[in-house]
């Protein structure tokens, strides 16, 4: 995936986990937010409850929800204030609300 809104500041260093982000996997580096690896590689977190628009966050620092993604397990997570851990899997909705197109 290309188009992402961040740029490594690991630049020539490879990433040495993978997280997955409605199924797909997501190079990540070890001890680096959620938000960091996600905006790396894409545009938008997750899309408002509301309207359906897409997110990227706001204040990158948990105070709002803006960057909410969830669990598998359907638990909302600040992806600003959470670190990447192998294997996790992540949605950009709730789990019961199904994927995006």
């Amino acid at each position: 995936m290309n188009g992402g809104q961040f740029l490594s500041l690991r630049a020539g260093k490879q990433p040495d986990l993978t997280i997955y982000y409605d199924h797909r996997p997501i190079p990540a580096h070890r001890g680096e937010t959620v938000i960091a690896a996600l905006l790396r590689q894409q545009r938008h977190l997750s899309f408002s409850e509301f309207d359906g628009a897409p997110r990227g966050g706001f204040c990158f620092m948990g105070a709002c929800q803006d960057c909410s993604v969830w669990t598998d397990d359907g638990k909302r997570l600040q992806a600003c204030r959470a670190l990447v851990e192998e294997g996790q899997n992540l949605m950009s909705r709730p789990p019961m609300h199904g994927f995006p197109a």
